[in-house]
Parts: C-alpha cells; structure tokens; sequence
C-alpha cells in the first residue's frame, strides 16, 4: 500500500505557492498488533493551517484534519469499516495504534458514526471542529444575552456562519462582515442576519453606526486587523470580545506584517474583556457541541455549506483559495 503525502518544502512567505509543496508517496509498511490503516475520504483546509506551518519544521507533512475510513485494522477499539476523523495531516493512509497522537495537542482520531441524511464531509465542519469553535468560543467566552447585538467578522467562513446563526438562536441582533457581494447575500437572505456588509465597499465606521446605534455587545473576531480595532470603538461598556484568528494578516509577508491601532484605550475605558482560545480546550465536552449542532441542523435551525474541491492533488489549490475568501462556508476536499 502506498500513501500519497504533501510535505511542507520551505518556510512559507506571503501568500502560499505551488512550489511550497512537494507532493510524495511513500511505501506503508504491515499492519502491527494495535494499529490500523485509515483511508482519508474527505480533507479539510483551515486558516489555522496557515499559522501552525510557522512552528513545523520544513520537510513535515502539511497539517491537517480528515474524515477517514478504517479500511484494516489489528485493533479492538478502531475496527474495519468504522470512519474517524484524525488529524494525520495531507495524507492519502495513514496507520495510527490509537495512543500516539500524530499531530501534538490535537487528540487522538474521534470515531464517528455514519449520518443518514447528511454528507459526511460535515465532521469536518458544523460536526467537527469548526463547529465546536463557533459553539464553545462564542458561547463561553461570549456569553450573549437574548436582546443583545453581535458582530461577526469572517462571517460568511466555516466557523463565522454558524457563530452569526447560533447568535441568531439565543435571540441577538447579528451583524456580520464579509469579502464579497455573494457571500453578504448568503448572510442576509438564507442565513438571516439582520445586517451584512462587504467591508470591501462599506467601512466598518459607517455600517455599525447604522446597524448598531446602541453599541456592540459581543465580538466574535475571526480577522485582527484595523477592522478589529475599529470594532472595539463600537463596544458598549463591559463588552465581550472572543478572539479566534486573524486571517487578515495571515498571508502577510515577513518583511511587511500589518500594523493596527492600539486597542487598550477601548479595552480599559469601556472595561471589555478579550480573550483568545484554542478549541482543543474543550476536548472533554465535545461531543455536546457536536450532538447540539446535529439538532439544530434537523431542526432547520443551523445551515451549512461547503465549498467542494475535487481530487487530493489539488489540496495546495484548495488551501491557497480559502485563505483568499473563495470558499463559501466550509472549504472541504473530497479524494
């Protein structure tokens, strides 16, 4: 059996490229009393994939999560036919024992049961970690009150769409930021939101002081930036910021990372509080988001999509779109 692996060739500076990838395979050796052999179906391109590359070593797999089909298996727990997600990064096989974990901190491979109606891919967003970062880091950090207004920046992205729709459950006003004039649509019409703007064409000044006259509750931050400092000025007193990436700067060449106006004079005088947070800090309750989000789907409550790439050849492709805001929802690969 041979793998197909993507193998992170040099330090990444500025946007992605082709040549920053070398694409392998490498011969798999036989099973060993407690492993198994996976099969990756269908893989995930996230923004955070962009920042972990920093701190991974040149000539390691890309990072990364799948949904993946235990295809043989010599261990009692992952048996044959049983499907997992596991983070074993851009690879086509993969062989675990279920103990070590292949990326470090992000857990072991979470076994998932079939879904009769809705497509797989969904355990790598609503039903996957996207999911549960919109749940628990808006939720917990957040805390929003029925009544109260939200603004969601990367709103139309795997995480920022359902951030924006559970605010919409707990009885908040939304306002929510995108990149282009389809994905505003997106927001308003099937996504409802009460207000959403192309910060391409609206500055964000303008549109809060239309959306949001009485101030800004919560912020769910998914961009850093200007745009975030500027956010901070709408806050009413006592505010709740839950920081969970910025992908404005993401693509940022070393030599000309992005500058952004202090935010302590807000931050103290409005007495917000700002919290940043890695999901995995929830490991131990999550299932409850990801059986929460399966009712509200069956419900009518929670929308998805995915932006679907076809062929394991064309993850570089895939990664380097998502994190120029092709993709609509979540951006997903289908082997």
């Amino acid at each position: 059996m041979k793998a197909k692996i993507y193998k992170k060739v040099c330090e990444f500076d500025g946007e992605p490229k082709d040549s920053d990838f070398s694409l392998i395979e490498e011969e798999l050796p036989s099973l060993k009393e407690g492993e198994f052999l996976c099969a990756g179906e269908w893989f995930s391109v996230d923004p955070y994939m962009r920042v972990y590359s920093q701190w991974s070593p040149v000539g390691e797999t890309v990072i990364g999560s799948q949904l993946a089909k235990v295809i043989e298996s010599k261990n009692e727990v992952y048996k044959e036919g049983m499907y997992v997600v596991g983070y074993f990064g851009w690879r086509t096989h993969t062989i675990c024992d279920g103990k070590t974990e292949l990326t470090p901190g992000f857990g072991q491979p979470l076994i998932v049961q079939p879904l009769e109606s809705l497509p797989m891919s969904l355990y790598l967003g609503a039903l996957g970690m996207p999911g549960n970062t919109a749940y628990f880091g808006f939720l917990e950090i957040c805390q929003p009150k029925a009544g109260e207004t939200v603004v969601v920046t990367g709103a139309a992205g795997a995480v920022g769409s359902l951030v924006g729709q559970i605010a919409h459950i707990k009885g908040c006003k939304v306002i929510g930021f995108a990149g282009t004039d389809e994905k505003v649509d997106w927001l308003k019409k099937d996504l409802h939101f009460d207000h959403a703007y192309n910060y391409k064409d609206v500055g964000v000044d303008q549109a809060l002081k239309e959306a949001a006259p009485d101030g800004v509750d919560c912020y769910f931050d998914n961009v850093g930036g200007e745009m975030s400092s500027k956010i901070l000025r709408h806050m009413n007193s006592r505010g709740r910021i839950s920081v969970c990436g910025s992908i404005s700067s993401y693509n940022a060449s070393k030599n000309e990372e992005p500058k952004a106006s202090l935010v302590q004079l807000p931050l103290i005088s409005k007495e917000l509080k700002m919290e940043g947070f890695m999901v995995m800090r929830w490991l131990d309750r999550w299932e409850e988001g990801v059986k929460q989000h399966l009712n509200w789907i069956n419900e009518g409550k929670l929308k998805y999509k995915e932006t679907i790439t076809e062929g394991f050849e064309n993850m570089p492709k895939a990664f380097k779109e998502m994190l120029k805001g092709k993709n609509v929802g979540k951006a997903v690969v289908k082997a």
